[in-house]
């Protein structure tokens, strides 16, 4: 027996004093046409019904047809949407590895990936972190905060979400050469203050908990956590360029997963 999750009636039409009334009618996920006749002791036309079915079910097409353009553009969730964010991800993921047995997989950016920042800028060097099984990339627009400089984002819809941002070293100075490291950017207090705000879009005075300074394969790493908003923030440099990570996400996720976010920041390498 089907469920009806929508009705609404579509018009009514006089003939021969009898009046037809056209319903498009919703049931189990599928929609039809019913035409009620409604007068006194009457029978319902049947060719005039039959005509005003074909166009209300061309109507329910439509309608079908604009509920899914709706669902995809918009982001609106449903199977629109994970049909656009398929077709959208589709090979986007190919220096992802298969979980361990832990359930977590590594990511490490593809050599041949394409990225940079005009002519004569070398080849990204290569970074690599880990995630818990069920984190996905998501696609970046030039629109995001960060602008053509985040290079990559993850999200799990139960823990939250990481991007990462790299950025030309002539933005900052002009004397570092294409063999930068982040002391040579400066201090983790000088660091934090100049790039913190491109992370989370607002000035990090008064929201900077910890840093600390990590050293992995020679190479320093500053890290930092922030609250609010929740971050844990790591920031490197190789070759010409400045790498930002960042994992972040709401108060419900920092609170629950708060040991897999650190887990994942604290993965972060320029290989």
């Amino acid at each position: 027996m089907g469920t009806t999750l929508f009705s609404s009636c579509s018009f009514s039409r006089t003939y021969n004093h009898k009046f037809l009334v056209h319903t498009s009618v919703l049931e189990n996920g599928k929609s039809r046409v019913k035409s009620v006749a409604c007068s006194s002791g009457s029978e319902l036309v049947d060719g005039e019904s039959e005509r005003y079915n074909g166009i209300m079910k061309r109507r329910s097409v439509l309608l079908s047809g604009a509920s899914l353009i709706s669902s995809t553009v918009f982001g609106f969730p449903g199977d629109g949407y994970a049909a656009v964010k398929q077709g959208l991800l589709a090979g986007r993921i190919p220096g992802l590895s298969e979980p361990d047995e832990q359930g977590w997989r590594t990511y490490r950016r593809p050599d041949d990936k394409s990225g940079g920042h005009g002519v004569g800028w070398s080849p990204i060097i290569p970074y690599k972190f880990s995630v818990p099984e069920d984190w996905d990339e998501v696609p970046v627009s030039i629109a995001d905060l960060g602008g053509t400089e985040i290079d990559l984002r993850f999200a799990s819809p139960k823990e939250g979400r990481l991007f990462v941002i790299v950025a030309p070293v002539l933005r900052f100075a002009d004397d570092l050469g294409d063999n930068a490291t982040i002391e040579k950017i400066g201090p983790p207090e000088k660091v934090i203050n100049a790039f913190g705000p491109e992370v989370i879009g607002e000035n990090v005075e008064g929201k900077v908990l910890s840093m600390n300074v990590e050293e992995y394969s020679g190479r320093k790493y500053y890290q930092y956590e922030l609250e609010p908003p929740h971050a844990l923030i790591t920031a490197t440099a190789a070759g010409n360029r400045l790498y930002l990570f960042n994992v972040t996400g709401n108060g419900l996720q920092w609170k629950r997963h708060y040991k897999d976010l650190k887990k994942i920041a604290d993965s972060f390498r320029v290989v």
